[in-house]
């Protein structure tokens, strides 16, 4: 319930918060109207309390000053003064993503005020997405996340236009031109390219970007604008892990190598299109991993075709056995049979499905029933329970839903045995061939669906067991097989605020007031703020030269745009250049053979970028975006439209060569350095140091580093005047 009184939060963090008070003062009016507008709101702007704020900005956004007094717009108009809060209602935004931040951070720019929101996202409702994306319910699973989120939030503010979109930020009809018609972008994403994309694009057309992202308890807001601050691409990221293919394939050492076996190769290999297979031992074998192990992985890859033929056959009722034998025996004792490849390793073991289902088969001293894949880190006790004792009928197996301790816990938290992992296996196979033949012509891994999940899981603990690694959890795999990034409903509220306050100083010019703010797990300093940094000055994205090339690609040639791009000026027909569509290569001065090409057979079209480069570095480079020639342009026309003016890169600036570490050799020539005449050496030994008048219980009448100073200098303060020493010395006054 909201009071006249000031806003305070009961909570022991964010009663606590006072840098978001330096976030917050966005009054551009030194006589506020109503006192709440100079008040420090710690995060008031977060979930809650901005919706209660935009409840009260609902109502028309003109009106005159007497209404404004005692309307529900007061409070809005008095916190963000007037001059903001009438500009919001004619304010184009571009929201990419719909997700746990997007779906917060729409409700919040909706109810602040924002006219004109477009809403982008190409995902769709997963039952997961329900615990933190609140304006989704359970029967808006499967339905597009952009046009439900627009059509729940659309009723909070009949006065704000939604535009929802259910696509991909990177299609080619989202260029350039099409960036430049917002004011402001807000990125809610979970990628690495389509933040780079989008970061590319707003540096282009130079307009604000607030970018975000949350793990956990954790969380940041960055504002960028060109040429003020450093862009996403000013410092480098971290590139995602892999790894190698006869890893996954031939020697596991860890879980996430099981898992990444079975959701990435297994899973396409029995049930999808399996395009890659070949593709990746081509590539493997390129660069130069064991060509013996290859082979012996283009056998096993032909031996599928017998097994994917089985799950799909009307009479395939032993296919999950076939499977089985397949990947668990036949390939293990193939691996087995190149000696040299176990020299320094352990062997794995191969599984026999009939011994399993009998429990007859034994795994390093332990009956199938019994041979636990530990999850959770915890220790296998010496029998193969989780704690050291089986259960009452024998085996280890929990019964109704008990953990091994005895307590209740959750089913997909439990241990699993090599047996239990056998019946996952047998069974997730089954419905997942039932389903092949009631239709479905592929199946992938979903995080989400039960029976993809259980056959990831199963095939992992499996072959964790043969490889003798310690196995997962069926909650664990789905983590890591989904990528899930822990999320917090109320991180997201935080974060989703804080953009909010960002972007309102972007759209004030309020540059000396942005800031980087991070959500920390600190109670006590929840959020920090940081100075924004300057541009990289050897970025390769911001530090470009950016224009638009209006374009038929079906009619121009590359050359036709480099001519017309460097041609103009005197001089610059010398320039050696070469061209990129983002990494590729397409032309550079000893190589000129695409240059009569049109730039549609270099797939270089609409929402591309292309890079005119430099050879000699001197300049930064020219980078192009490819758009569309306007309706009216005429057929006997060139087939472009140059920039007008021409793109003018700026000089490199040219970091400092590091100082040589030897010296430089002389100037005759010679490599040698001369040596140095006897004559032009004088040895002077150093003083002796004299007993310090500590030693005899007086104090000393200068400082330590002085006598430091005097002594590289040759000199020796004497302590007494009648004070003797050996060495011959010239006194000094």
């Amino acid at each position: 319930m909201m009071t006249s009184g000031p806003l305070r939060f009961r909570g022991s963090i964010f009663g606590r918060v006072k840098a978001a008070s330096a976030l917050i003062d966005l009054h551009d009016d030194p006589q506020p109207p109503h006192p709440v507008g100079r008040r420090a709101l710690p995060l008031s702007l977060t979930s809650t309390t901005l919706g209660r704020l935009g409840n009260t900005m609902a109502s028309d956004s003109v009106a005159t000053p007497a209404r404004h007094a005692g309307s529900r717009t007061s409070h809005a108009r008095a916190i963000l003064g007037p001059a903001l809060y009438d500009k919001l209602p004619d304010t184009k935004v571009l929201l990419v993503g719909a997700g746990g931040i997007g779906c917060e951070l729409l409700k919040n720019i909706v109810l602040a005020g924002f006219g004109h929101i477009t809403l982008l996202d190409l995902d769709t409702i997963d039952l997961s997405n329900l615990n933190r994306q609140f304006l989704f319910k359970k029967k808006d699973v499967k339905q597009s996340k952009a046009m439900v989120a627009a059509r729940t939030a659309s009723a909070f503010n009949p006065n704000v236009h939604i535009y929802p979109i259910h696509g991909n930020i990177k299609d080619p009809q989202f260029d350039l031109s099409w960036f430049k018609q917002f004011d402001i972008v807000l990125n809610a994403l979970d990628n690495l390219d389509a933040r780079r994309h989008v970061n590319k694009m707003c540096m282009a057309g130079e307009i604000p970007l607030v970018e975000s992202g949350t793990a956990g308890y954790l969380g940041q807001v960055q504002p960028l604008l060109k040429n003020r601050t450093e862009c996403f691409d000013c410092i480098p990221k971290p590139t995602p892990k892999t790894f190698p293919v006869c890893t996954i394939r031939s020697t596991p050492s860890q879980p996430i190598h099981c898992i990444v076996w079975a959701k990435s190769y297994l899973m396409s290999q029995l049930f999808g299109e399996d395009e890659n297979a070949i593709g990746e031992l081509d590539e493997a074998e390129k660069q130069g991993e064991n060509a013996q192990e290859i082979a012996t992985l283009r056998k096993e890859a032909q031996a599928f075709k017998a097994v994917r033929a089985a799950l799909r056959s009307p009479q395939g009722t032993d296919a999950a056995k076939k499977a089985f034998q397949k990947v668990f025996y036949s390939d293990i004792l193939n691996l087995l049979s190149m000696e040299d490849m176990w020299r320094y390793r352990d062997k794995p073991v191969p599984l026999d499905f009939d011994a399993i289902e009998s429990d007859e088969f034994v795994i390093r001293g332990v009956h199938a029933s019994q041979a636990k894949i530990v999850a959770n880190g915890a220790p296998a006790a010496p029998n193969g329970t989780a704690n050291g004792a089986k259960a009452a009928n024998g085996s280890a197996k929990p019964v109704n839903g008990a953990t091994e301790n005895g307590t209740k816990g959750l089913k997909d938290q439990r241990a699993l045995s090599l047996r239990d992992s056998w019946e996952m296996f047998v069974k997730s196979t089954d419905r997942l061939s039932a389903r092949l033949r009631a239709g479905e012509e592929t199946i992938s891994f979903d995080k989400d669906d039960d029976d993809t999940l259980d056959f990831v899981t199963a095939a992992a603990n499996l072959r964790s067991a043969a490889y003798g690694i310690q196995g997962k959890s069926r909650w664990e795999v789905k983590e890591m097989a989904g990528n899930i990034i822990p999320a917090i409903a109320t991180t997201n509220a935080i974060i989703s605020g804080l953009i909010v306050l960002q972007a309102l100083h972007l759209l004030r010019k309020s540059y000396t007031a942005l800031r980087n703010v991070h959500l920390q797990f600190k109670p006590a300093v929840p959020l920090s703020t940081i100075n924004l940094s300057p541009p990289n000055p050897v970025c390769g994205v911001c530090r470009d030269a950016y224009a638009e090339l209006q374009c038929d690609p079906a009619r121009v040639t590359l050359g036709e745009v480099i001519d017309g791009i460097l041609g103009e000026d005197e001089g610059d027909e010398t320039r050696e250049v070469s061209t990129y569509e983002d990494k590729r290569m397409l032309s550079d001065p000893d190589f000129d053979d695409n240059l009569g090409r049109t730039l549609e057979s270099l797939n270089v079209t609409r929402g591309n970028f292309l890079s005119i480069v430099d050879e000699d570095g001197e300049y930064e480079a020219v980078t192009l975006a490819i758009g569309v020639l306007p309706p009216n342009h005429s057929i006997d026309a060139p087939a472009y439209i140059l920039p007008s003016p021409l793109p003018k890169p700026a000089k490199k600036v040219k970091r400092p060569p590091p100082p040589p570490s030897t010296p430089p050799p002389p100037a005759s020539g010679s490599l040698k350095r001369s040596a140095p005449v006897d004559d032009d050496i004088v040895e002077q030994p150093p003083p002796k140091r004299v007993k310090t008048a500590e030693a005899n219980g007086t104090a000393a009448n200068y400082s330590p580093s002085k006598k430091r100073k005097l002594d590289e200098d040759g000199l020796v303060m004497l302590e007494q005047q009648d004070e003797k020493i050996d060495d011959d010395v010239i006194v000094i006054d």
